[in-house]
């Protein structure tokens, strides 16, 4: 998939509901402050949280 000039890379899949236990996104797996400060975020920021949010998937099985 190919990105706009300028676009900030985001894991967002559209589906934006927040699991109440884990207080993560079920879509993208980013908690409520990760979401909000996103664009704010350095590149290198947002890189390192992308490489971290497989490792919450689990986190969803409640």
């Amino acid at each position: 998939m190919s990105q706009a000039p300028g676009a900030i890379e985001s894991p967002c899949t559209g589906v934006c509901t927040i699991a109440p236990a884990a207080r993560i996104c079920r879509g993208c797996l980013r908690s409520i402050d990760e979401i909000t400060q996103w664009a704010r975020l350095t590149p290198q920021a947002r890189r390192e949280i992308m490489r971290d949010l497989p490792a919450r998937a689990p986190l969803l099985d409640d």
